[in-house]
């Protein structure tokens, strides 16, 4: 696929751009005494109320009402729900900011997330203050799941993103950690690029023209 038919790349965050501590969100959950396994790393989201709230069907007022259901403690107090649920998100390496400002001389770059409110705020906050400009100008624009009320890997989500930023899909290249939605965005009509275990994006994209 040569980088010439590509005009625009969307990438997925967690995973790709930025580090994820599953197993610290995962043991900080059950310290706090949630009975079932609420999470898995193949599922993330194992229980309907983290699907709700990455699609916006929940405010962060209630994502919490209903974590408190779950824990049948109605006393914990927001903060260490707070604290819990941003164990997940870790940084976004320098080198991975590099790669995409080189990608951004030739290609319109863009991000699409299924995430949530809370994690945005802390990565947003987070990335400021480690590299001194704000996230989002890093993309042509930002797609999160919560603001668009869809998600990966519906194909509904893709077209969805595809339309709202006035590009062809034949002319995407979409890049995420997770086949599911790979396969998502190709049955959308985009090109696919897995980044399986192992890689990173500073190995798969050489220069500025990258390897596509």
């Amino acid at each position: 696929m040569g980088s010439d038919h590509i005009k625009n790349i969307i990438f997925d965050l967690g995973g790709v751009l930025l580090n994820l501590n599953l197993n610290a969100c995962i043991k900080a959950f059950h310290a706090l005494g949630f009975k079932q396994n609420i999470m898995d790393k193949e599922q993330i989201f194992s229980h309907k109320i983290f699907s709700r709230f990455q699609n916006g069907d929940l405010n962060v007022e209630e994502f919490y009402s209903h974590l408190r259901e779950i824990l049948e403690n109605p006393n914990v107090s927001d903060e260490k729900l707070k604290d819990a649920w941003n164990k997940m998100v870790e940084d976004i390496p320098a080198q991975n900011v590099a790669v995409l400002q080189k990608l951004k001389v030739n290609f319109n770059i863009y991000l699409f997330s299924n995430t949530n409110p809370i994690h945005v705020e802390k990565i947003e906050k987070e990335f400021y203050q480690t590299h001194g400009f704000h996230f989002g100008s890093l993309f042509t624009k930002v797609y999160y799941s919560h603001e668009i009320f869809n998600s990966k890997p519906r194909v509904s989500s893709y077209l969805k993103v595809v339309k709202d930023a006035g590009i062809n899909a034949y002319e995407t290249l979409f890049v995420d950690d997770l086949e599911k939605n790979i396969t998502g965005a190709q049955n959308a009509g985009l090109k696919g690029l897995w980044l399986k275990s192992g890689m990173n994006i500073s190995q798969v994209f050489e220069k500025s023209a990258g390897v596509i």
